[in-house]
């Protein structure tokens, strides 16, 4: 009679590999598919938006007060982005409504004063779309986001239990080997079964990254307890110092406060400049250095209406857990280092969309073969 073969700690988690997959796959594919494309919403949006440039030989900037006061006519303006290539309007955020958020985009060419709203892309809507599923699964938000948050646990397990199974059962080179790459000369079982192992290690420390940072938006609870673990609040928006603005001494031009902060910050990049509330308030910018190798982060200046200089932050000198907590968005998106960090992640997504089909193809085939096993046995009997 044949010994029955022990349940072992790795059977265990391959079990545990198998059935959350299978619980969740449906999820995690709408998740991963539309991540994928989440990962270049901008390019994708770009391609179908009519392009806005400027031709600026031999023309005189206006001040930016001027296009500013234009501007109000459309609603409160409340900042202004300054491109660094000369060939790009400046971007204004008007709030056009009560209702508006965060406003509105104006495209205003800085040479003739003239502008018009951001147009809307074409694919904008499907983008939408793609977002609501990734974060909702186009359902209530209150409904949808805990059932994303709940398949991303999930995910994280299936990730770190896939990366035990890759390892062979016993540790030699020639056992990793296989490992580390595709054999599409085998038959097609083989291919895909090295499609799912292979491609999943190679991606499953993005997918990780991608799990953790992705809860801070669908349980507070794990919001706060990252906090705790880093050390500072995660999504700490407006939680800094405030400083006011002495209405009595006097105020400083638009340029003149631009002139500050290009001689406190001396490189080349990109500008945006948040614009009072009212007399008391204060003039906000932040400085993005073109040589930076992550576009995403910024030099900090706060300077008063009169143009004394209240507050300055590098981001280089902040502490590291401040530095991680307040980049959790772009290392979720693939953003932090621009488009080098975008074809990791793109390609990492795209493989985990195609994880739970092949772990699917994987399971039947087994399942397959067992019967087989089962009837030739009963033939035999």
């Amino acid at each position: 009679m044949k010994k029955k073969k022990k349940y072992t700690l790795r059977k265990f988690i391959n079990d545990i590999h198998l059935w959350l997959g299978i619980a969740s796959g449906i999820i995690l594919f709408l998740v991963c598919l539309s991540g994928t494309l989440l990962v270049f919403q901008e390019e994708i949006e770009a391609i179908f938006t009519e392009e806005i440039s400027i031709h600026p030989e031999g023309e005189k900037l206006i001040s930016i007060e001027n296009l500013k006061e234009k501007l109000s006519e459309e609603g409160l303006v409340t900042r202004v982005t300054l491109k660094e290539d000369a060939t790009l309007p400046y971007e204004f955020t008007v709030k056009t409504s009560p209702k508006e958020r965060h406003g509105s985009t104006f495209f205003v060419d800085q040479y003739t004063g003239e502008y018009q709203k951001e147009p809307e892309s074409s694919a904008h809507e499907f983008m939408m779309t793609m977002f609501k599923l990734h974060r909702w699964l186009l359902l209530e938000v209150p409904v949808g986001r805990p059932i994303v948050g709940v398949a991303t646990i999930i995910f994280f397990f299936i990730s770190i239990s896939g990366i035990v199974l890759w390892f062979p059962k016993k540790m030699k080179w020639k056992n990793f080997k296989p490992g580390f790459k595709i054999k599409f000369s085998a038959n097609w079982k083989r291919i895909n079964h090295d499609l799912h192992n292979t491609l999943g290690f190679y991606a499953c420390v993005f997918l990780i990254i991608m799990c953790l940072t992705g809860l801070c938006w669908s349980f507070e609870w794990y919001r706060e307890a990252s906090s705790a673990v880093i050390g500072t609040k995660v999504f700490n928006r407006g939680g800094g110092p405030s400083f006011t603005s002495d209405p009595d001494v006097g105020s400083k031009s638009l340029n003149d406060i631009i002139t500050i902060g290009k001689n406190e910050f001396n490189y080349q990049g990109d500008i945006r400049l948040n614009f009072p509330k009212d007399e008391k308030d204060v003039y906000s910018l932040n400085f993005y250095d073109s040589s930076n190798f992550s576009p995403v982060t910024s030099d900090e200046l706060v300077i008063g209406q009169n143009g004394e200089i209240l507050h300055k932050e590098i981001f280089s000198e902040k502490a590291a857990n401040v530095q991680i907590a307040s980049l959790i968005k772009p290392i979720h998106t693939g953003q932090i280092f621009g488009n080098f960090s975008k074809i990791i992640y793109f390609l990492a997504c795209l493989i985990a969309t195609s994880l739970p089909i092949t772990g699917t193809i994987i399971w039947i085939n087994k399942l397959k073969k067992k019967s087989k096993k089962k009837k030739s046995r009963k033939v035999m009997v």
